[in-house]
């Protein structure tokens, strides 16, 4: 197949597999070959290389294919393929991505709003998130824009241990926005979040462990009794 077949038929539905050749799918006269333990055993025929792939109960991979020749390594390829898809699905779990969050306010908001607003925001610093916060100005509100900006401020004070001001507050049509950035990193706070959620597991089993042992000595009451009493 050309290459312009190739890419012909990949725009019909086909694909091109990334997965590389084994075994008896190379089709090279002469390969570069590396030892089960990297090392290197040098250019040798295909038909030897795949001789010792079979002494050593291993398949030969092509890892190399632009190389001229082709290098190619002695190893268990269901295992590497297994090992690798962990290693893929572990970097996909700690992989941190930094969200942006919303929080909007209203320029002459209520204590208790203000406090409950206030929460959601330490909450989404501590996660290691950004958090965008918009005053929402109405009617007559939006002639008076120092009551967003000092509201704004207010704010950053109150949260400065988790989060710093990345983008100062400006004003966008109706509304007043500010942006706080976390000072700690996403990656940082999942590994707190998992070593807490672990320390109250670990608390949890060990109160569980603990309760079989109080309940003992009322258990042995009924003995100790009869132990003091002999007529009965």
């Amino acid at each position: 197949m050309s290459v312009r077949q190739a890419v012909a038929w990949c725009y019909r539905g086909g694909s091109i597999s990334a997965e590389p050749r084994i075994n008896e799918r190379i089709r090279v006269p002469e390969v570069r070959l590396v030892g089960p333990s990297g090392e290197q055993v040098g250019i040798v025929p295909l038909a030897k290389a795949l001789e010792l792939a079979q002494e050593y109960d291993l398949d030969l991979v092509e890892v190399a294919a632009n190389a001229r020749p082709p290098v190619c390594k002695l190893m268990d390829y269901g295992k590497f393929k297994y090992e690798s898809a962990m290693k893929a699905r572990e970097a996909r779990k700690n992989q941190a991505h930094t969200v942006i969050k919303e929080m909007k306010l209203r320029p002459k908001i209520d204590p208790h709003d203000y406090d409950t607003k206030k929460g959601h925001v330490v909450r989404f610093l501590k996660q290691g998130d950004k958090v965008k916060i918009t005053i929402m100005f109405r009617g007559r509100e939006q002639s008076r824009p120092e009551l967003g900006y000092r509201l704004l401020q207010r704010l950053a004070e109150d949260v400065q241990e988790l989060g710093f001001i990345e983008s100062n507050p400006k004003q966008d049509g109706r509304n007043m926005i500010m942006v706080l950035g976390p000072h700690k990193k996403k990656t940082e706070a999942m590994a707190e979040a998992r070593e807490a959620q672990a320390a109250r597991k670990a608390e949890r089993q060990g109160g569980s462990s603990e309760a079989p042992a109080e309940q003992a000595p009322a258990e042995q009451a009924p003995a100790d009794a009869s132990a003091e009493n002999p007529e009965a």
